[in-house]
């Protein structure tokens, strides 16, 4: 009655879903690489500010910098 070829129907119902699950297996892990780079979402003020804790912009600079990016 619901023949579709005996066993090799029910063998590409399975390859069908491992192909899905393995899809989603790397969509959710592309995924959560491209959003755990840091300084992805930052903001200028925040990249300025961690640049400027580090020793890399002097306080003069970080200060102009700051400014203009505030205007």
């Amino acid at each position: 009655m619901w023949d579709y070829g005996g066993h090799m129907g029910w063998m590409w119902l399975w390859w069908i879903v491992g192909l899905a699950l393995l899809v989603a297996v790397i969509w959710t892990v592309a995924r959560a690489a491209t959003l755990q780079r840091p300084g992805d979402h930052e903001s200028p003020e925040a990249i300025l500010k961690r640049r400027y804790a580090r020793g890399e912009v002097e306080r003069e600079e970080y200060e102009r910098r700051l400014k203009d990016l505030r205007m």
